[in-house]
């Protein structure tokens, strides 16, 4: 019940980070003068149903700024036309609370902003920003000189993450242009895949069939799920050792068991029982102790993680920072069917102790003073 709970809740976390942080950027960027010449041979060699999209892209780095305030973000240029050949990845598109993609037409310069970004520096649909990109830069008499240009704020997502803080989102033509760099939607490409975690796989794939630069999610975010990974191993193994200590407990209750009944065994021993039958009797037992605990464990476990959200809310108790925020919870039927099979596995190897001591019993000694 413990591990069924504890890791179906673990595993809708980490869900919940998949899906709010890299449901809103690219799986995999590839770059090169002729990515768009490789591309199609690249995707051919990609297993079949691991793209979801392919897509110019452009990228950057600058700073939002405003009167008396400014802000580091990831500025990404998407093709933001009609729905039918917008290249905005669905996740980031749906986070969408304010304004419409689609105002992010060629040559407006307008931009959307993740909402704690905008909270940060006070800015409402209409406002003008400047942005600053050192990419694109020129040299004059005095300094080199970043480009700049001033954008019109028309939206605001909300993806309840770092992201929030930290994206910027235009129109692919305009980063362009703000980077002074025409060709950039020609040099670089994003692909969304169905799971982002096949984003190592995929970039594996390319770099030994093709000539491309490749990159992907993890060299920004890799650390952050390296962190959650670790953390749900550990939990598996802190909790495995309650079914370890369960099945600990059956073996003891088993030889308790023999102990008491060594008179019984015995004398159906004398009365023509083998040891080979002795010990499939406790076997039996033993199988039977671990058949009805991991299949209650199970049903409480499942139905717990069903409805922890209820109980923690009647109970007053708030484990998610936030008003409105509840426990994720995703189970993955694998997962608990290797959990069934690993209780059944221990409760049967604890009771092969006690079974092969039962077999052991002499009746002439247990019979001794009888």
């Amino acid at each position: 019940m413990a591990l069924v709970v504890v890791m179906s809740v673990m595993n809708g976390f980490e869900n919940e980070l998949k899906q709010r942080i890299l449901g809103g950027v690219p799986h995999v960027q590839l770059y090169g003068d002729h990515v768009l010449a490789e591309l199609d041979d690249v995707t051919e060699k990609l297993p079949k149903g691991a793209l979801q999209s392919v897509s110019p892209y452009v990228s950057t780095e600058a700073l939002v700024q405003v009167p008396g305030n400014l802000a580091v973000v990831t500025l990404q240029g998407f093709d933001t036309g009609d729905s039918a050949h917008r290249t905005i990845p669905t996740a980031l598109e749906q986070a969408l609370i304010a304004g419409q993609w689609s105002r992010l037409a060629t040559g407006e310069y307008n931009i959307i902003l993740g909402q704690t970004l905008a909270n940060q520096l006070k800015l409402a649909i209409g406002d003008k920003v400047r942005i600053v990109s050192s990419k694109g830069a020129v040299y004059s008499p005095l300094g080199m000189l970043p480009s700049q240009r001033t954008f019109r704020l028309v939206g605001i997502f909300a993806m309840q993450s770092d992201l929030d803080k930290h994206l910027a989102v235009a129109n692919i033509d305009d980063v362009a242009r703000l980077i002074r760099d025409p060709r950039a939607a020609q040099k670089q490409v994003q692909l969304q895949l169905n799971d982002a975690f096949n984003a190592p796989k995929v970039a594996s794939i390319i770099r030994s069939n093709s000539t491309l630069s490749v990159t992907d999610w993890r060299q920004r975010y890799g650390q952050l799920f390296d962190a959650v990974g670790m953390e749900k191993r550990m939990m598996w193994l802190m909790l495995a050792l309650i079914i370890a200590v369960a099945a600990f407990n059956t073996l003891s209750a088993l030889a308790m068991v023999i102990d008491d009944k060594r008179h019984d065994i015995a004398i159906l021993q004398t009365i023509g029982l083998t040891q080979a039958q002795v010990r499939r009797v406790f076997l039996i037992q033993g199988c039977y102790i671990g058949v009805v605990g991991t299949s209650v464990g199970l049903l409480l476990g499942i139905l717990l993680a069903l409805f922890i959200n209820p109980i923690l809310q009647a109970l007053g108790t708030h484990f998610v920072a936030g008003l409105g925020q509840q426990l994720p919870v995703q189970f993955e039927w694998t997962q608990v069917c290797f959990i069934a099979f690993f209780a059944l596995i221990l409760a049967l190897v604890a009771a092969f102790y006690p079974a092969a001591k039962a077999a052991q019993t002499e009746p002439s000694e247990a019979l001794r003073y009888d």
